[in-house]
């Protein structure tokens, strides 16, 4: 009898991750969730990811980390304001204050660590760059340069086995992820994706504007305003 491959997926509880989850399981892989509880604002997703976690009988750990230490991101530092916009067009160039430092580097190298000591050999990851262009760690680039230093830093050296960074939807738009992980049963009700720290949608922070147009372009409607019903801000 084969052995299904395991693997771990970085698992916040958003839309890319929670499809991410759902394409590990498609493959057939003995899946873990990984979720991090870092400081972040919008504490809400752990919570969240939790519940969909147990829906889907994937096991999952929460590592709690304090990025707060790092700052230099309104995510993680109640002094730096949250970014708000009526429209997407008002975003601007460069790296935005909702980016945290190093974050994606940090957290697979914890993953990568936590994997090791289990004898996992693959991480998924919900990164993509085509609608957030400007965050510097989700880029292709990125991911085979972390991949490279986990297998240059682990046992993986010494000709153990390797380890691989798996993100199957970073050259994908939003939009065409929610397509796929609508076509494969992905259930987004409790993909929470706000900044500003509720499960209701303040309709004005980038991730929320970046949402609401991927569900339009996708021609869905949103889970998770569905589930919320009247409960959502005007």
């Amino acid at each position: 009898m084969l052995l299904k491959q395991r693997s771990v997926v970085l698992f916040s509880g958003g839309i890319d991750s929670t499809t991410a989850l759902h394409w590990a399981l498609h493959q057939a892989k003995d899946v873990q969730a990984l979720t991090f509880d870092y400081g972040q604002r919008h504490k809400v997703e752990v919570r969240a990811a939790g519940m969909a976690a147990r829906k889907l009988g994937v096991p999952r750990t929460v590592i709690k980390i304090d990025l707060g230490q790092v700052g230099g991101s309104a995510l993680t530092d109640p002094a730096i304001r949250l970014p708000r916009y009526k429209k997407l067009s008002e975003l601007r160039l460069g790296p935005p204050a909702t980016y945290v430092p190093f974050r994606n580097g940090i957290l697979l190298a914890f993953a990568a660590g936590w994997a090791e000591a289990r004898a996992i050999r693959e991480i998924v990851c919900g990164f993509n760059i085509i609608d957030s262009p400007d965050y510097p760690d989700t880029r292709p680039e990125f991911v085979r340069a972390m991949e490279r230093a986990v297998n240059v830093g682990t046992k993986a050296a010494f000709g153990g086995a390797g380890m691989k960074i798996t993100a199957p939807f970073i050259r994908m738009k939003k939009s065409e992820i929610i397509r796929w992980g609508l076509a494969h049963g992905a259930d987004y009700s409790y993909a929470v994706s706000c900044y500003a720290g509720d499960e209701i949608p303040c309709g004005t922070c980038s991730s929320c504007l970046l949402r609401e147009r991927a569900f339009a372009e996708a021609g869905a409607r949103d889970p998770l305003i569905e589930r919320l019903g009247r409960r959502r801000r005007p």
